[in-house]
């Protein structure tokens, strides 16, 4: 290839990448605002053009974020968008998965259903749910749980979605944004904190001591606040630590999360019961053991805790299943997970590897004494 040429495809190749569009950054929510992280290339034209579907607002984003120059963002800022202005469609959610007792408006729910904006999904004590929004976005309610889906809506032009989740009871578990497309608004409200989430996985607990904030990947935004008070200044908490705040509104703490045990190998000790060895974690009060169908505990089956890592769990029926043990702190800080798999019960095969069908509905299980 001749100097001229190299030279000519080199330029070519500068010009494109200057004209090509950056990926949008969206940066989840502040209160009212919808949170715009700018990259190269953008200006408030286009922003206001993307996101409220009219160019004319650049002039009032302008004003709203104090921009000198609306053609030449400085890279990185966070622009506020009010999502007021921001045009949006009703969206709704996904079950992906229930084990034992859930319900939704009172009503018995099952895998498949739709769940719209505005209902209450509920788990009993051996029930699980796990739902699925419409950006990929999954919301575990572990036993004893309930949330109210106050806000289900998606931006219209985008595939970002406006999401306020309501604990009423118990806890959820989130893996937002799994594409990594970013976050338009995903809030997890309780008595007395706001939790918005700029793309990450995270715990959010609530309870009459007051409600726990813990993050396993990317961060988020923690709004404390007094029972019926207006959120406070955002307080961000990090992967791999978790916030406690108080019945009365006030963080009472904020640390690193416990290290995952060191977890042996699952053994069997009889009846259908499995064990596996636990290191001590320094600090912990108590260990939570969870048995899922998958590696990521989106699809749990039981939970249980205990007071030292002397532990227990068994599967309800055959095939691999995951179990994870977390250590819990003097806060109620859930700490990170180990995971380990294990067989579930023995089935009784033909000859031609089917399972003995029990004449009840299920098949005949093999217990180990």
């Amino acid at each position: 290839m001749s100097r001229c040429r190299a030279l000519s495809l080199l330029a070519l190749m500068s010009c494109l990448m200057l004209v090509a569009p950056a990926r949008s950054q969206p940066a989840g929510a502040l209160g009212d605002d919808f949170i715009y992280r700018v990259r190269q290339g953008d200006t408030l034209i286009d922003l206001a053009t993307r996101y409220t579907r009219n160019q004319a607002n650049w002039s009032h984003l302008q004003t709203l974020n104090q921009v000198v120059t609306p053609e030449l963002l400085p890279i990185g800022q966070e622009l506020r968008i009010p999502l007021s202005m921001i045009p949006e469609r009703a969206a709704s959610a996904r079950v992906l998965h229930v084990s034992g007792q859930a319900s939704i408006d009172g009503k018995s729910l099952r895998a498949g259903d739709t769940v719209a904006e505005g209902s209450t999904v509920a788990t009993e004590s051996n029930g699980f749910v796990t739902l699925e929004l419409a950006d990929g976005s999954k919301l575990t309610l572990p036993a004893g749980g309930a949330v109210e889906l106050m806000r289900l809506r998606q931006f219209e032009g985008t595939a970002l979605t406006d999401s306020v989740v309501q604990v009423q009871r118990g806890s959820v578990e989130s893996s937002v944004a799994p594409a990594g497309e970013g976050v338009g608004r995903f809030e997890v409200r309780t008595p007395v904190a706001v939790t918005g989430v700029r793309g990450t996985r995270f715990r959010v607990q609530s309870g009459a001591q007051g409600a726990r904030s813990e993050v396993l990947e990317g961060s988020v935004r923690l709004q404390p606040h007094a029972p019926g008070g207006r959120p406070a200044k955002p307080v961000a908490v990090a992967k791999g630590y978790g916030a406690a705040v108080g019945a009365d509104g006030v963080v009472s703490g904020m640390r690193a999360l416990l290290a995952a045990p060191r977890l042996g190998e699952p053994v069997r000790t009889g009846g259908g019961a499995w064990t596996a060895d636990v290191s001590p974690v320094a600090g912990a009060q108590s260990y939570l053991v969870r048995v899922s169908r998958d590696a990521d505990g989106t699809l749990p089956v039981s939970s249980a805790s205990f007071p030292s890592n002397d532990i227990r769990f068994s599967a309800p029926g055959p095939g691999t299943y995951y179990v994870s043990v977390r250590a819990v702190d003097d806060l109620g800080l859930g700490g990170q997970d180990a995971i380990a798999t294990f067989e579930g019960v023995n089935q009784l095969m033909t000859s031609f590897g089917l399972g003995v069908e029990s004449g009840t509905g299920g098949f005949v299980t093999l217990t180990e004494y």
